[in-house]
């Protein structure tokens, strides 16, 4: 076992070398606009995954998919050309879902604002159906005079003791 910082640099290293392939030296027409994401690899450096979003449809994602599948061993060569490691990690290809949920979160996103703003729209001119605070009780003129004659007068009692 390797530790987690010298995998994580392998990771990393693998994700350059990958994109640099694809870029320069891979030149099936099935390989669509691709962007290399993430890369990680496994604590023993055996096994390496790269994940990867392709734009346009499915059918681009699909032929992508199968001219990756087709290099595999070209770009698992040049992994371990470059590394210069004992042993040249196996190289899976993964497609990356994280803009897929982007795009649904946004979608919802939107939904919440529109819901919001069409609230916002409902009460615009609206007036409460019973009191403004219906859990004041309303004061009454008689209410109102005792509670003045409360705040001016001083109800201690005479044995009180007060704290110096």
């Amino acid at each position: 076992m390797s530790d987690a910082a010298r995998a994580r640099r392998l990771a990393d290293l693998i994700h350059e070398i990958v994109a640099d392939v694809l870029e320069r030296q891979v030149k099936d027409p099935r390989l669509g606009f691709i962007t290399v994401t993430d890369a990680r690899i496994t604590p023993d450096l055996r096994d390496a995954t790269v994940y990867y979003t392709v734009y346009g449809d499915d059918t681009a994602r699909q032929n992508t998919a199968i001219a990756l599948r087709s290099a595999t061993g070209v770009i698992r060569s040049e992994v371990g050309r470059q590394t210069g490691i004992k042993f040249t990690p196996t190289v899976t290809f993964v497609a990356d879902v994280v803009p897929d949920h982007v795009r649904v979160i946004d979608d919802l996103l939107a939904r919440a604002q529109a819901a919001d703003a069409e609230v916002h729209r409902s009460a615009e001119g609206a007036r409460p159906a019973g009191d403004a605070d219906p859990y004041r009780p309303a004061r009454t003129g008689e209410d109102q005079d005792d509670l003045e004659d409360d705040l001016e007068g001083d109800d201690r009692d005479e044995n009180s003791v007060t704290a110096p």
